[in-house]
């Protein structure tokens, strides 16, 4: 029989696994199916672009995968039973029940309301491409002199708030930071932060928790109101609530507990990686939700189970970080360079090169998703499947 393997989620991760899946594992032996709530890749780290107005070429899977072997499911996953080893997948013809024997789950994160008064009901999110289309009627709507709120000085408010202000100068754009501007990042890089925002008009109210969202307005912890004809909310991710409610062992915000291989430490029959995955980087520290953590756990994932699915023994490749790209507008970025565990060192690259940086960085991701087995230097496993167990030593299921 084939072994069955269904990657839940198309995002970076869940895209790039499913395809690495069936290039390392021969048709007869495994079928991969990969299941997604839209028909298209989304670049989510280009979400701030679509909120801003800009354009961005479809990517159909239907035609990435098309030849790979990956089996499309376009539906939204409602359902997991990890004991009973099936998948409910509600799609526009109904529901539909899949049964795997191994699960890659890559359902990432959403936006995180936090529970503050007003966020849900009146502030704009742009983790996901329809949040970002309703953001962009909104703000195209807006007449010169309104007001735009983005709420959360990390990298996607950042990155927010001055592509905003680059493509509507007309509008008056402030980023409330609960910290300092640019906290995280070395002097060099704080500098050159302000430096653009400055440029750009953007007005900056550090140290100021957002604490309730109004029609017209945000309230600070302080007692302080700023007019926000739209207040955009990047304070964080949740990740999709489906792993907590099984019977896998999450952390307390619901992340997937895996080994270095992103294997299930409660469920060996169940990888995760990507947002979803509370994965152990230098020092023991936790991975960050990003892109660049998503990519390398689907590479270490898929070579894993592909080695054990054909008995050898399961690559491992340290994950490490090297820089934090950061988009300020088209004209304008920050490549601040970091430690293998994500901390600032003095290094940093900006301006225009710094742009082209990123932008090389975004299409190089995108292209990935097409080229899965670019990456992560390992062997190719042309073995046939095992289907009797394979010895301990070579990781077998």
């Amino acid at each position: 029989m084939q072994h069955r393997i269904i990657v839940l989620g198309a995002g970076y991760a869940g895209a790039i696994a499913a395809g690495r899946l069936a290039k390392r594992l021969r048709r007869g032996d495994a079928t991969v199916t990969l299941v997604n709530a839209e028909p298209d890749f989304v670049e989510r780290v280009r979400m701030h672009q679509i909120a801003a107005g800009r354009d961005l070429t479809p990517r159909p899977f239907a035609e990435m995968f098309a030849g790979t072997g990956v089996a499309l499911r376009i539906g939204r996953v409602t359902a997991v039973d990890v004991e009973l080893k099936t998948v409910t997948v509600q799609g526009t013809e109904g529901t539909e029940e899949l049964a795997y024997d191994t699960l890659v789950h890559a359902l990432g994160s959403a936006w995180n309301p936090q529970g503050v008064p007003g966020t849900a009901d009146h502030a704009h999110e742009i983790a996901s491409r329809p949040g970002a289309l309703r953001l962009r009627d909104r703000l195209a709507a807006l007449a010169a002199g309104q007001s735009v709120v983005v709420v959360g000085g990390g990298l996607t408010g950042l990155e927010a708030a001055t592509e905003f202000a680059e493509a509507r100068p007309d509008l008056d754009i402030a980023l409330a930071a609960r910290g300092g501007l640019g906290d995280w990042l070395s002097p060099a890089g704080r500098r050159h932060v302000r430096k653009v925002c400055d440029r750009l008009g953007v007005t900056v109210h550090e140290h100021t928790a957002v604490t309730e969202v109004g029609a017209g307005h945000v309230t600070t912890a302080e007692g302080t109101s700023y007019p926000a004809s739209v207040t955009v909310w990047t304070a964080g991710f949740a990740v999709h609530p489906l792993a907590a409610a099984t019977a896998l062992e999450t952390d307390d915000t619901g992340r997937i507990v895996v080994d270095a291989t992103m294997r299930s430490v409660s469920h060996p029959d169940v990888y995760a990686i990507g947002d979803a995955a509370l994965v152990a980087g230098p020092g023991g520290k936790p991975l960050r939700m990003s892109c660049a953590s998503g990519i390398p756990t689907a590479w270490q994932a898929a070579d894993a189970l592909a080695a054990r699915l054909t008995g050898r023994k399961p690559p491992h490749t340290p994950l490490r970080y090297f820089n934090q790209c950061v988009s300020l507008g088209r004209k304008d970025g920050l490549i601040q360079y970091v430690t293998a565990d994500d901390r600032a060192v003095r290094g940093v690259l900006t301006g225009r090169v710094a742009a082209v940086y990123k932008e090389l960085v975004c299409k190089g991701a995108a292209w990935g998703v097409a080229h899965p087995t670019v990456g992560m230097p390992v062997r190719r496993h042309p073995a046939t499947l095992r289907t009797e167990p394979a010895p301990a030593a070579a990781g077998g299921l």
